[in-house]
């Protein structure tokens, strides 16, 4: 019996795009048992962030977009962001939604410990080369490392049109193997 618990956050800004698809591939090889959640963040839309360090005073209470998304992040053990490269970075509801991760460290919900151990996840769709995501990997990466979390790595494929990932062999065969932690970043 599987234990664990993928929340998929999806950045993209058109439903159903090539990065879902991809990410939708790759959790058809999650253990039947393993929970899956996906939320769409421009569904979710959050206000915003107040960046309120430094005596501008504390983060103030969650409304209900951030409790909820603070609640799905507490809940899973494997943390998937599903963002296309725009920009060669995240989607802006995904940047927005880590920024949120610096308000919630200044809550009483114990942040950082509960990001401890759990896994982040990219998936991501280009219209060039792997070298253009490099910003994106880098900047996941680097948020796992901070929160002492586990780096799964990063699915990478190719496409521009709806549909066209779907013509990406390479990625369609790594999405098959890529939630069993192989650190794979194909493209």
């Amino acid at each position: 019996m599987s234990d664990r618990s993928f929340l998929f956050l999806v950045g993209a800004a058109r439903a159903g795009g090539n990065t879902e698809m991809l990410a939708r591939r790759a959790a058809k090889e999650l253990p039947h048992d393993a929970e899956q959640r996906w939320i769409r963040l421009p569904e979710v839309p959050l206000e915003p962030f107040e960046d309120r360090r430094h005596g501008v005073g504390s983060h103030p209470s969650p409304g209900a977009n951030e409790q909820l998304l603070m609640d799905a992040t507490f809940a899973a053990t494997d943390i998937v962001i599903v963002s296309p490269v725009y920009w060669y970075s995240v989607a802006a509801s995904v940047k927005l939604y880590l920024d949120y991760w610096s308000g919630w460290m200044r809550l009483p919900v114990e942040f950082k410990p509960q990001m401890v151990g759990k896994t982040l996840w990219g998936v991501s769709v280009l219209s060039e080369t792997a070298r253009e995501a490099q910003p994106l990997i880098g900047t996941l990466e680097l948020c796992a490392e901070y929160l002492s979390m586990n780096w799964g790595g990063v699915l990478l494929g190719n496409g521009s049109r709806p549909g066209d990932v779907l013509l990406d062999a390479s990625a369609m065969t790594a999405a098959s193997t890529f939630f069993t932690g192989a650190n794979l970043v194909t493209a």
